[in-house]
């Protein structure tokens, strides 16, 4: 795993604050190793929307979660705050 991380968050591409959160595209418990720089509250989002099974089939790659309507919806909403904006998480209802 790569510890330097980039300037700007793999999901939003926003600029990175303070706080960095490390996201393996295909979670570790599947055997996943790559790994990318998220701001927590976008990495809560991922999770909040998804579990390990759908991002280890689906949602493996930071294209397919930027399609995804939850996410976009929630890229739109974040997109204007600064990089070290946070609030409340929600699990999304399915």
């Amino acid at each position: 795993m790569s510890t330097s991380a980039p300037e700007t968050c793999a999901l939003c591409e926003r600029p990175l604050g303070r706080r960095i959160e490390w996201h393996h595209w295909v979670p570790k418990s599947r055997g996943g190793r790559e790994v990318a720089a998220l701001h927590p509250i976008c990495h809560r989002a991922i999770h909040a929307s998804f579990g390990n099974t759908d991002l280890a089939r689906s949602y493996a790659s930071v294209d397919a979660l930027r399609a995804e309507g939850g996410i976009a919806k929630f890229l739109k909403w974040i997109a204007n705050k600064p990089p070290d904006f946070h609030a409340p998480t929600f699990r999304r209802k399915r």
